[in-house]
């Protein structure tokens, strides 16, 4: 493709300790024309203990659809614009999708300057699987909402991150535990890089039981990993059972939904259950199909 104008670099700043950001990191930030910033406040901060000054234009979730002509001209005059969120590397679960995808389609040159992020810094940790993980970012803030989110993920084999607000973790440790089971094994990593990082392991009663017992694990940024559910292969029973309940469900609702709870009826993964109920469909259109062509 050919390339236009300026460039674009998604810088990764640090997530706690200052000394985090790399020599790299530092170098496109003093070499930026502009710096995009998540809250130019924050980013401000960074610039000052780093004892830099530049041009800051805020890019948030409101905003970000409105910036991104004005950025793109910005680029297409050949500025170096340097995309940084609050803290960490941008576009996991912060904002900066929207103007990557526009700049690499107009053909500007887009560089990664990689640096810390919770999401790396936690598995690291962990003590969990790595091998496959599956990134989740933050769960709804409802309960209700939160509850549907997490019924597909309950056989997930992957182990499963999630980022949560502090105020949120005791009651979400709880939704976790009754759509995932109280056995199962989890992470929470608290402050990472910062003065009080701290790393709660145990299973989730357990961490229900310790969010209720120690004030500090909901303080500060949270980031929470959990087990992926253990490999398994359906009995000849759990496949009966789901075949009866499949055979209820498909009547009253699609195969997406009826598989969810067919899934959750006979305790089998949901893309098992997914796969028969669009077998089931399909027999029973064919046979409605064969019905109404004997009755022509």
């Amino acid at each position: 493709m050919t390339r236009h104008g300026g460039r674009l670099d998604v810088v990764g700043t640090p997530i706690g300790n200052l000394d985090d950001l790399s020599p790299r990191a530092r170098a496109a930030l003093e070499g930026a024309d502009l710096i995009a910033a998540e809250d130019t406040r924050r980013t401000g901060q960074l610039l000052a203990a780093l004892g830099m000054t530049r041009r800051l234009v805020s890019v948030h979730d409101y905003n970000e659809g409105a910036r991104v002509e004005q950025l793109l001209r910005e680029l297409h005059d050949g500025k170096i614009i340097a995309l940084v969120s609050d803290a960490g590397t941008p576009l996991l679960s912060d904002p900066g999708f929207a103007l990557v995808r526009a700049a690499a389609a107009a053909g500007v040159q887009v560089r990664a300057i990689p640096g810390a992020s919770a999401l790396t810094a936690a598995l690291s940790i962990a003590g969990l699987p790595t091998d496959r993980f599956v990134f989740e970012g933050f769960l709804p803030a409802r309960a209700a909402e939160r509850r549907s989110r997490l019924l597909p993920l309950a056989h997930e084999p992957r182990t499963l991150v999630f980022f949560e607000a502090p105020h949120r973790i005791a009651e979400t440790l709880a939704d976790l535990a009754g759509s995932f089971g109280a056995e199962r094994p989890a992470v929470i990593a608290r402050e990472l890089t910062k003065l009080h990082e701290t790393v709660y392991r145990g299973t989730l009663r357990e961490l229900v039981d310790r969010a209720a017992a120690d004030a500090n694990l909901a303080r500060g940024e949270i980031t929470l990993l959990i087990q992926g559910a253990p490999q398994f292969v359906a009995s000849p029973q759990d496949t009966a059972l789901l075949r009866r309940a499949l055979t209820v469900l498909l009547k009253e609702l699609p195969p997406a939904r009826a598989a969810a709870m067919g899934a959750q009826i006979a305790g089998v993964k949901r893309s098992e259950a997914y796969a028969l109920a669009l077998q089931l469909a399909r027999g029973s259109a064919d046979a409605e199909h064969e019905n109404d062509h004997e009755n022509d």
